[in-house]
Parts: structure tokens; C-alpha cells; sequence
């Protein structure tokens, strides 16, 4: 048997039978092929996605410096030229298939066989997932954000972006965030010094040009702080609501148009008043039984943002009251448990961080001096009923740095003054403010030019009252010489020095 132009297709094993019927041993044919086409990807991402730029390539291993003509087929919708490479500008599904080729040497009539089937899919763009840590902010804190994406390590760039509320249409713009206009190749980012309840968004990209990703869903990072510019009240003011409640949600500031916005424990669906609720003003007023836990904020036409409340909804029989927003070190706080139709009539158990406090026949629970290790998670405890618990976040007082300042300032003037006067030995009779009549002939006079002065140089004058008594002059021995002496202390300057 003779077999001319051998190729790939004719290994295998082969054997002879003879006219006696007997056979001989098989023996394998094997065929060493130098030539092998093979389809290539570039970039060499597994997966690819609408939108991407991408080059299919038909490589022949071990074709040395030969010229070949090439040869396409596939079972997509696309019809490649007879060329070693197939660019696809903007990727899309109808591009998904097998990708075969092969080559033929323009000197000879022999050819390689087709190459292996190449699957190219080419899905919808995905849409990162955004995560931030913490949720909700102590203040001044880090917020570090994740970007996740599918196929994480196929030369994604990173980007980066803060929400910013757009009244008209209830929708968010964005703005990049410092540093990543170019992406980053970290699928983090670190926001320093964050106060304010805010929103964050990111999506990626890869390849030359940028193909970008969907963004994510908007995350936020909530505060508990109030802030003069925006802020949202709940009345009652509480953390916890029976299903039968109504609850009014106000927000004030420096706006005249307002949004409510709420974003669902269970479901992480964000919405606004507008969608379950008409805002009357800057007011929204709900039946807590439409709604399940959430997180409430407002966002003012001006692009900020309040503090957030964290409202939960209970179908409880008994329900914590605690304040919903901050309390301010240095009041007095009152926490209660409340049932939903009866009344207590043995011990009630309050707890903070699991730690039992009180327990007694008091249905509250009363600080009179809140301090910073008064937050945390509290909770109570009737007979076999128990609250959910709630948190109660304590800031500082604002005005105890002023008040130390003016404390401190008024000190240094005290004790400015005492040594003054130490210094002058003042007798019982000095003051401030305005003079003292002397019985000496010169006082007037005195007076006259310490006030002259003092006028114009914003100063106060001091006398030393020196009474002449008519026993001075009996004293034997004795001196009627009398020395006093004027002092004018002048306003206090930029070092906080005195004058004189």
C-alpha cells in the first residue's frame, strides 16, 4: 500500500492479513507535522467583552521563513479575509464562535490542516461591585473602597468617583475622585478624613483604547452627624417603630429642595419619598407598615448630604426607645421600653453591649452625664420578651473646645492682673476702672492727665489711694512724704502682653 501526500489524517495503527488467514502484529503510523496552524487571542484575556478591541491570529509553528496564503472558518455570523490576522474593532455577541484556520505555502501546493477550534464568547460588559468598609462613620475616619470585577486579573485599571446628588431627575452625577483619572491598578482606594454622610460609585477599564466597564451600584458611608448645612430629624425621635406607627422624616439646612432618600436593609433597594411617599415641603410623613428596616438621608439641591438614620420596624410586642440621632457628651439621656398595648408590672432588664445595667421595676433606663463609653448597642428585657437592640452613638461637645480657649485666656488675664498688682502693693482702697478722689492737692491734677491718656491710648487707669490722716503729722519722727504712682495697663496685644 502506498499513501502519497501523507498528512496527519493517516496516523494510526495498521496490519496485514494474508491469504491463510493469519495477520500480522499492528504497527502505529506516525506522522510528524512541522507545519501547525493554531489560533491565537490578542490580548490574551479569557474572557472578552462587547465593546473591546481584539485581534485573531493565525500562527503556522515551525513554518519557518515560508510565505503562506491563510484560510478562515468559523460558525459566527463573521466572514474573515484570507489573512493571517482577523481585528475585531468593536466586539460584540454576534462575534461569539469557533475560529478555525489554516495555511498553504505559496511556493508548494501542500498545506497545513485546519487548527483546533477557537471558542470566542463575547459577553455584555460587567458591572464591578462596590464595597465600602465601614458603612457608617466615626468621625474623621478611613473609608476603603473595593472594586471587584469578573476576571479579576485581566489587566483591569480602576476609577474612582464620588456621587453627587442632581435634583431634576433623581439621579446621581459623579465626579472622579483625586488621583484617579488615569485608573489605578489597585482594585482599592483609601478616602482620608471623611465626615460627611456620602455616596461613591467605580467601574474599570482595559486595552488600547479604553474599554470601560459598566459603574456599580452607588455605595454609602452614612454619619451620624449633624451638620448645620443639611440634616434629617425623625419625629418621634427614635430608632425603633412599632408596624402601626406614623413617623415623620424633616429635613433642614441651607436648601429649599429637598429628597428623602432611603435604602432598604433587606433588599439594598434605594429609593425616595417620591416612590412610596409625596414629600409636603421638606417633610415626609409615613405608615411604618409600608416599609421594612432602612436607612433614611436627605440630599439637598446643592448636592449635600445629611446625617442618616438607621430606622428599624418591628411586629413586636415590645419595642427600645432610643434616640435615633447622636447624643451630646454631657446630657442626660432616657432609653424606655415600650409595649405594644400593655403595661410592666415586674422587672425590666436593660442591657449594653449584652452586659445586663438595671434591672429593676423601672421601665427606664436614665443617664444623667452621657460619655463616650456610654455608646453601643442597648437593648431590653421583659419576662420572656425581648427588644430588638439599637445603637446609640455619642459625639463630643462642640463648644467644650471654645469654652477651654475663653477659660484659658481669662486665666492668663487674672493671673496677668494679680501679679500687677502684687508688683504696685496696692492698698485696699485701689480699682479699676474709674479714679479714686485723693485728699492730696495733686490729685485732681492726676486724674485729669491719667485720664488724658488713658483716652487715647485705650487704656484703664490705676491710683493708689494714700489717705492723709491727721495723726501722720503727730507721728514723731514720721515722714509726710507720700508716694503713689499712676498705672495704665493697656489693651492686651498680639502676644498677650501687658503694657505700662
Amino acid at each position: 500500500m502506498t499513501i502519497y501526500h501523507l498528512s496527519v489524517s493517516d496516523v494510526g495503527w495498521y496490519k496485514c492479513k494474508f491469504d491463510d488467514g493469519t495477520e500480522s502484529a499492528e504497527r502505529e503510523l506516525r506522522v510528524k507535522d512541522p507545519n501547525k496552524a493554531v489560533v491565537t487571542l490578542q490580548p490574551n484575556w479569557s474572557e472578552i467583552y462587547r465593546g473591546e478591541r481584539i485581534t485573531l491570529r493565525c500562527e503556522i509553528k515551525d513554518g519557518g521563513d515560508t510565505e503562506w496564503d491563510y484560510e478562515w472558518k468559523t460558525t459566527s455570523s463573521e466572514k474573515p479575509s484570507n489573512q493571517n490576522e482577523h481585528s475585531i474593532r468593536f466586539a460584540t455577541e454576534s462575534h461569539s464562535g469557533d475560529y478555525r484556520c489554516k495555511g498553504r505555502k505559496k511556493s508548494e501546493k501542500s498545506s497545513t490542516d485546519w487548527s483546533d477550534p477557537f471558542k470566542l464568547t463575547v459577553s455584555d460588559k460587567p458591572r464591578p461591585v462596590l464595597t465600602v468598609s465601614p458603612s457608617w462613620l466615626s468621625a474623621g475616619a478611613s473609608v476603603t473602597l473595593n472594586c471587584s470585577v469578573k476576571d479579576q486579573s485581566a489587566g483591569w485599571r480602576f476609577y474612582w468617583y464620588k456621587t453627587v446628588p442632581v435634583q431634576s431627575n433623581n439621579y446621581y452625577s459623579i465626579e472622579l475622585l483625586p488621583g484617579s483619572s488615569r485608573g489605578t491598578e489597585q482594585d482599592s482606594y483609601i478616602v482620608h478624613g471623611q465626615t460627611h454622610t456620602a455616596g461613591y460609585m467605580c467601574r474599570a477599564g482595559r486595552g488600547d483604547p479604553v474599554s470601560y466597564t459598566h459603574y456599580s451600584e452607588p455605595k454609602f458611608v452614612w454619619s451620624t452627624d449633624f451638620h448645620s448645612s443639611a440634616s434629617l430629624t425623625v419625629s418621634p425621635d427614635r430608632a425603633q417603630h412599632f408596624t402601626s406607627d406614623s413617623v415623620s422624616l424633616s429635613c433642614e439646612g441651607n436648601s429649599t429642595k429637598w429628597r428623602l432618600k432611603r435604602l432598604s436593609t433587606e433588599d439594598r433597594y434605594l429609593s425616595d419619598c417620591s416612590t412610596w411617599r409625596t414629600m409636603t415641603g421638606s417633610t415626609c410623613n409615613i405608615k411604618t407598615f409600608w416599609l421594612s428596616d432602612a436607612v433614611f438621608w436627605c440630599e439637598s439641591g446643592s448636592g449635600e448630604f445629611s446625617n442618616a438614620v438607621n430606622i428599624t420596624i418591628q411586629n413586636k410586642n415590645m419595642i427600645l426607645l432610643s434616640p435615633a440621632r447622636p447624643v451630646t457628651e454631657g446630657e442626660s439621656v432616657s432609653l424606655s421600653c415600650k409595649l405594644r398595648k400593655q403595661t410592666f408590672d415586674s422587672i425590666v432588664f436593660f442591657y449594653h453591649n449584652e452586659k445586663l445595667i438595671q434591672s429593676d421595676t423601672r421601665w427606664e433606663l436614665n443617664i444623667s452625664a452621657v460619655s463616650k463609653s456610654d455608646e453601643g448597642f442597648y437593648k431590653c428585657q421583659y419576662w420572656r420578651q425581648e427588644s430588638a437592640q439599637s445603637w446609640m452613638s455619642v459625639q463630643g461637645d462642640s463648644s467644650f473646645p471654645v469654652l477651654l480657649i475663653v477659660g484659658l485666656v481669662c486665666g492668663l488675664v487674672l493671673v496677668l492682673l494679680l501679679l500687677l498688682l502684687y508688683r504696685y502693693r496696692p492698698s485696699k482702697d485701689t480699682c479699676f476702672n474709674r479714679p479714686i478722689q485723693f485728699e492730696s492737692s495733686n490729685t485732681d491734677q492726676n486724674e485729669a492727665q491719667c485720664n488724658e491718656y488713658s483716652s487715647s491710648q485705650h487704656g484703664v487707669c490705676l491710683y493708689e489711694s494714700v489717705k492723709h490722716s491727721e495723726d501722720t503729722e503727730n507721728v514723731a519722727g514720721g515722714s509726710q512724704d507720700v508716694t503713689y504712682s499712676s498705672i495704665i495697663l493697656k489693651n492686651i496685644g498680639k502676644k498677650g502682653e501687658f503694657s505700662k
